[in-house]
């Protein structure tokens, strides 16, 4: 059985930012290879899709207690961390570029590190999606402010280009 987490904030408001390209990724595999409706599972604090031997999951606890809702469910299905795959933005990686990594530290990433955190371990694999951008507004800004922004106008083809390089990659895995 293998765990896909997408890493994001749940609400309208948060939708369309940065910090929820987990979320995107998710979703677009659950669209992509067909997988039920997600359902809220109040028991793991995230919505939850579930297709043969996958597990999609969207934390519903904000990202910085990720961790809560990726140990529930982890330790309910028993599974290990190499059966983990956590998907979440890169601030330091540029728009467009995708990096899969494992056992690495959470390099400032308040979710990954409340993942590593809940487990006790670092040995699960991560897609970084990175949200770096090129618009010097976007360099001027706390870090807080900038994951939390939109993608522009601009900056959407490039997403969803992105997004759907994901989904091969991970299906690949």
């Amino acid at each position: 059985m293998k765990l896909i987490v997408g890493l994001g904030n749940y609400g309208p408001e948060y939708e369309k930012n940065r910090h929820n390209y987990g979320f995107m990724v998710i979703d677009e595999i659950a669209k992509e290879h067909n997988f039920p409706d997600f359902k809220l599972s109040k028991e793991h604090q995230a919505l939850i899709s579930m297709e043969n031997d996958v597990i999609l999951a969207k934390p519903q606890t904000y990202m910085n207690l990720s961790g809560k809702a990726v140990k529930s469910i982890a330790s309910y299905y028993k599974m290990e961390p190499k059966d983990i795959l956590i998907i979440h933005d890169d601030s330091e990686t540029d728009l467009g570029k995708i990096k899969l990594v494992e056992g690495k530290s959470a390099a400032g990433h308040n979710g990954v590190r409340s993942i590593i955190d809940e487990l006790k371990t670092n040995e699960f694999k991560r897609l970084k999606m990175g949200i770096e951008s090129e618009d010097p507004s976007f360099k001027n800004k706390e870090l807080g402010d900038s994951v939390l922004r939109d993608f522009s106008k601009e900056e959407e083809p490039i997403v969803e280009e992105t997004i759907k390089k994901a989904v091969e990659m991970i299906w690949k895995e």
